[in-house]
C-alpha cells in the first residue's frame, strides 16, 4: 500500500536568543495533506519558558512526527525547515554520531537528549527534510514564523494538531499585495507529487 505523503512546514522562535537569562521560545508548524476534500491544513505549537532556537528547532520537528504518529500509520514525511542545524544534522550529522555510539570528535553534542529523541521518532515514517532560507518571502516558512512567534509570546501550546488559521493569513496578505499569484494547493501539490514519485530533495529545497 503506497504511503500517504504529507507536507510540514516547521520554524522555530526563541525572544532574546543567545542573551543571559532565561528567553522564552517556541516552534510553529503547518502539516498539509490531502482528503477526498481536497487539501486539509493543520497547525501545531509548543512552547518553552527558557530555550534556544535550536533547542526549539528539534523539540518542533519532534512534535511534528509524535503527532504523526498518532494517526498509526506510516507516512511518505517532507519535513522543509529553515533551521540549517536541524536540517543538516539530521542529514549527515546524526548517523555519524549514532555510529560512533552518539560521540562526536570534537566533544559533546549539544542537546544530546533532543537528538536522540528525533531519531527515534523518525523511525516511524519515511522522512526526508530540506531547508529553506528564511525571511525570503517563502509563504508557509513566513506563516510557520509568525505561529512561532505568537506562540513564543503568549507562551502557549497547542492541543494536538489544529485547524489552521493559514487560508485566512494568506488571504490577508494577499489583499496587501503580497505573495501575488501564489497558490497554496499548486505548491502542495508539486512537493507531494515528487515524494510520491521516491523523488531524493536537496539539502536546500529554495535558497
Amino acid at each position: 500500500m503506497r504511503q500517504k505523503p504529507v507536507i510540514v512546514h516547521v520554524d522555530e522562535s526563541c525572544l532574546g536568543n543567545g542573551r543571559e537569562g532565561d528567553n522564552p521560545g517556541a516552534y510553529g508548524g503547518l502539516i498539509e495533506v490531502r482528503t477526498s476534500a481536497g487539501v486539509q491544513r493543520r497547525d501545531f505549537f509548543g512552547h518553552a519558558p527558557a530555550t534556544t532556537n535550536n533547542r526549539m528547532a528539534l523539540s518542533g520537528a519532534i512534535a511534528a512526527l509524535h503527532l504523526l504518529s498518532g494517526k498509526g500509520a506510516r507516512l511518505h514525511v517532507l519535513m522543509v525547515s529553515d533551521s540549517e542545524y536541524l536540517v543538516k544534522g539530521i542529514r549527515e550529522w546524526v548517523p555519524g554520531w549514532r555510529g560512533r555510539g552518539w560521540k562526536r570528535k570534537g566533544g559533546p553534542i549539544e542537546n544530546l537528549p533532543l537528538w536522540q529523541t528525533l531519531d527515534s521518532a523518525v523511525r516511524a515514517h519515511d522522512v526526508q527534510w530540506t531547508w529553506v532560507r528564511g525571511h525570503r518571502g517563502h509563504p508557509k516558512n513566513e506563516y510557520a514564523n509568525d505561529v512561532a512567534v505568537a506562540a513564543a509570546r503568549e507562551q502557549r501550546t497547542s492541543a494536538g494538531a489544529v485547524p489552521s488559521g493559514f487560508d485566512d493569513w494568506l488571504a490577508a496578505r494577499q489583499a496587501k499585495g503580497m505573495f501575488s499569484g501564489y497558490d497554496p494547493d499548486a505548491a502542495f501539490a508539486e512537493l507531494e507529487r515528487r515524494l510520491a514519485a521516491d523523488e531524493r530533495f536537496p539539502l536546500a529545497l529554495l535558497s
